[in-house]
């Protein structure tokens, strides 16, 4: 078993490979949901922000 996880003294790289290969699996992964959920939160408080300046019974004149 330790020959074959030591892969002819190329175990190092071959798993330091695997491991980063799995890490850009998993950034890819959650990098487009994290910023999805982000976008989703900023429309949300821009729409809540629009919504209540709507509400306001008294606007201030442009100078």
């Amino acid at each position: 078993m330790s020959e074959w996880l030591d892969m002819g003294k190329y175990g190092v790289y071959v798993w330091t490979s695997y491991g980063l290969f799995a890490a850009m699996l998993l950034w890819d992964l959650l990098w487009p949901w994290w910023k999805g959920r982000s976008l989703r939160q900023q429309i949300l408080h821009r729409t809540r922000r629009e919504h209540a300046r709507q509400q306001s019974p008294t606007e201030l004149p442009l100078p």
